[in-house]
This record gives structure tokens, C-alpha cells and sequence, in this order.
């Protein structure tokens, strides 16, 4: 892929906020406040024109603090009071993220399959809901919105042996077609695998990025690509991702860059 392909598109000059897309997270947890901040910081930077942030209710606080563009509010400790609180926001949301910072608890493990199976906008399951689904391993075959699952290979060998037998490519091809999901095989040359058997390796990024919190501001930007409706928002998401971690490394070296580094970079990756 290279430069070229990447641009996104112009956008019309009497565009309004509703047109750029409606992003709901659902992240976070006790000791675990940082993934939800990143993600919905890079979902604002990518573009989306509102960033809905859902947090357990012990955290809100802390995340309405950090978030000054994302519109934070509570979670109810119980899962059905959780869901009461996401299915009118979902309903009107052009993509969802879940799983960042979630936690194993027996309340996400929950949550995670109830939005799926509620959702009807593409949903994005990154970190600890990629966990949380583990356990149902027929789980996508069911459900009726897109799905797009972000794992690293250690995330990913709990939902799939295939990495025992397969190499990187094909594994992440032959789940993506067995299930009928997108899926991101992160890494070095992350690979973007789709349900019609197309895969696309990345050429951007560095061992820097090899941090807690970097997964977090991809999956932000997957999801604001999403909502947007660019073309291709996926493979975009994780080729500008490389680059502005590429950017960070080029000026202050892999060992010093930071989460926050790569978000920053953004609004010049993204000019």
C-alpha cells in the first residue's frame, strides 16, 4: 500500500457534525482508566464527528476528566442495567467499539456478547472483549451486524488453534472466512484479513509502537474510519496507525514515543 492510497476523502464544505459519524465506546475499568481515554481521543482525532464514551460507573469520574471531546456517562454494575443505558445510544451510532480496558470481570464478560447480539451497526471488539467472546467460540457466526476483531496473536490463539497450523496470512484468511468477520492480526506486518478471502499486510510501524495503549488509539481510529464510511476503513486505519508511529519515531526515537505521541501525530498523518 502506499502513500497514495491512503488519502481520505475531502469532505463537503456545508458538512455538519452528524455527517461524519456516531461512535460509541464502551471501555474501561478499575485500574484501567488510560484505554478508555486513548481510544476515544483517537476516535475524535480520526475525524468522527461525535464520540459517545461509556465507562463502568466507578470510573466516570475519572474518564469525564481525561475526555473533553467524547461525551462520557456511566454504566449501572449490573448487565442489564448496562444495556438498558447502551441500546437507544447503539441505535443511533454508525459503529461501536468494545473491549478496551473492559477487564475479565464477570460483568464484561457478559456485556460483551449482549452487544453483540443487540448490535446492528458494525461493532469493533478489541483487548478484553476479544477475551470476553472466547468462550463462545460460535458467537459471530450468529450475529447480525458487521463484526471486526482486533486480537494480537496471543488474543487471537483463544479464539482459534490456527496459528498452530497455518502462517500469519493464512490463518487470519481462514478465520476471517469461516466466520464472516474482519479480522486485524496485529504485529509486526499486522495483517487485515475479510470474509471474501482478501488479505492486505501493513508496511508501516515500528517496534516502538509495542506499547500499553497503542492498540487502543488503533481501535479508536478503525472505529471513527468506520462511521465515516471512508472506503476501505480498516486497512486505512492500520496503515496512517504504522505511520504516525513511524512519525514518533523519527523524532524521538522508538524507546521515548508514547500513545499520546501517536494521537498527536495524527493531525499531521491525517493532513
Amino acid at each position: 500500500m502506499t502513500a497514495s492510497d491512503a488519502v481520505l476523502p475531502e469532505r463537503r464544505v456545508d458538512a455538519h457534525k452528524g455527517d461524519f459519524g456516531r461512535v460509541l465506546i464502551i471501555a474501561g475499568s478499575v485500574g484501567f482508566t488510560g484505554a478508555p481515554a486513548f481510544a476515544a481521543k483517537a476516535a475524535v482525532r480520526s475525524g468522527a464527528g461525535l464520540v459517545f464514551l461509556g465507562v463502568p460507573e466507578d470510573i466516570y469520574e475519572i474518564e469525564a476528566v481525561k475526555n473533553d471531546e467524547a461525551m462520557v456517562f456511566p454504566l449501572p454494575g449490573t448487565v442489564p442495567g448496562a444495556l438498558k443505558e447502551l441500546l437507544p445510544r447503539m441505535e443511533k451510532c454508525d459503529a461501536v467499539l468494545i473491549g478496551p480496558g473492559l477487564g475479565l470481570s464477570r460483568w464484561a464478560r457478559e456485556l460483551v456478547p449482549g452487544v453483540l447480539e443487540a448490535a446492528r451497526a458494525p461493532v469493533i471488539v478489541d483487548a478484553d472483549g476479544i477475551t470476553a467472546i472466547s468462550g463462545h467460540i460460535d458467537l459471530p457466526d450468529k450475529l447480525s451486524c458487521p463484526v471486526v476483531l482486533t486480537p494480537h496473536e496471543g488474543e487471537f490463539a483463544r479464539l482459534s488453534d490456527a496459528l498452530t497450523r497455518l502462517d500469519r496470512i493464512s490463518a487470519a484468511r481462514e478465520y476471517a472466512q469461516r466466520h464472516g468477520v474482519t479480522l486485524v492480526l496485529k504485529g509486526h506486518r499486522t495483517v487485515t484479513a475479510t470474509p471474501d478471502g482478501r488479505c492486505v499486510v501493513n508496511t508501516t510501524g515500528n517496534p516502538g509502537m509495542a506499547t500499553g495503549g497503542s492498540g487502543d488509539v488503533l481501535a479508536g481510529m478503525i472505529t471513527a474510519f468506520i462511521a465515516q464510511k471512508i472506503p476501505d476503513p480498516v486497512v486505512k486505519a492500520v496503515y496512517l496507525h504504522g505511520l504516525a508511529g513511524d512519525r514518533c519515531a523519527e523524532e524521538f526515537g522508538q524507546y521515548a514515543m508514547t500513545p499520546t505521541d501517536m494521537t498527536e501525530r495524527l493531525k499531521f498523518i491525517l493532513r
